[in-house]
């Protein structure tokens, strides 16, 4: 006679919970049960398995090593039921019930959030999940299925990955220092300028591909041919917010700066320079038939970009 698995999907997702929310309290908020009942299924499945799952660290309720385990195993687990679940749902109606995102981080994000409105207003049961991407970290997103949809990727479009996609606008990328930068006297001085640019830190945004090789863009070490102080942030909000601290300099997105360089809070930099004019696209791919990727994808070629 076999013996029954202690090991459930409704107790995987009680320890995920415990685990992010940090005390049985909490997670059995989330999953709308008594802490009796979570308290519970968590004991019943360490005397099941002759094993501790949780210990305490001052108010947290912390996993213990074998509790890690399983739990790491158990995530994988329930995100591929999750997709089962999904497809299952896509199958049945031809509507996904999720639509996966990556923004790149340049794009003017106003634009989105106001097609994303009418879309949610017209189909309220799609769920949309909105992360956000650099440089390479869109395409690679894309081709590793973390996401459906890449909006406002920079080129170039990586060839036979099967994508199809919409040139949505053009960006052009501004070389600029704070007002308040001890250099900022110089922004507009050629000569002086191309003295002290080897000696200026750079503000960098990460690529955020995890396989693929990191790009960067704007003011590298490469096109100076000398070594670069670098100050690498997450993305474009913190390096606007860096720059305007005096941290460093960089290219932002004239489309987000203009009234910065209008108050005077940022100056341009005249350097020599090859153009930083670059194509926002907009891919899928072209095996994803989901109906709501297509009428979204739809209504984003409509938009004012």
């Amino acid at each position: 006679m076999s013996v029954r698995n202690p090991i459930t999907i409704e107790v995987l997702e009680t320890l995920d919970a415990i685990d992010r929310r940090g005390s049985f309290a909490k997670a059995s908020e989330e999953l709308n049960k008594a802490t009796s009942a979570v308290s519970y299924a968590v004991q019943k499945l360490e005397e099941q398995l002759d094993i501790s799952l949780f210990q305490r660290q001052g108010r947290r309720s912390v996993l213990t090593p074998a509790g890690q385990l399983i739990l790491q195993e158990g995530r994988t687990i329930l995100s591929a039921t999750s997709r089962l679940a999904n497809s299952a749902k896509e199958v049945a109606t031809g509507w996904e019930p999720k639509i996966r995102i990556a923004m790149e981080s340049t794009l003017d994000s106003s634009v989105l959030f106001g097609v994303l409105a009418d879309f949610l207003e017209q189909h309220e049961n799609v769920e949309i999940d909105l992360i956000e991407s650099v440089l390479s970290g869109g395409w690679e997103a894309l081709d590793q299925d973390r996401v459906e949809l890449i909006i406002g990727v920079p080129g170039p479009v990586p060839s036979q990955k099967g994508f199809r996609t919409q040139v949505l606008g053009e960006s052009e990328l501004v070389p600029v220092i704070a007002a308040s930068h001890e250099h900022a006297a110089i922004a507009n001085d050629a000569d002086a300028l191309a003295i002290a640019l080897p000696k200026l830190r750079r503000v960098i945004t990460h690529d955020t591909a995890r396989f693929d090789v990191p790009r960067s863009a704007g003011l590298s070490s490469d096109k100076l041919n000398t070594p670069m102080l670098s100050f690498y942030v997450q993305n474009i909000d913190q390096k606007l917010e860096a720059i305007l601290a005096g941290i460093g300099i960089g290219h932002l997105p004239r489309n987000r700066i203009q009234q910065y360089l209008e108050d005077g809070k940022l100056k341009e930099l005249n350097i020599v320079r090859e153009a930083n004019n670059y194509e926002n696209y907009m891919a899928w791919k072209m095996i994803n038939k989901g109906k709501g990727l297509q009428v979204l994808i739809k209504q984003l070629m409509e938009a004012q970009w």
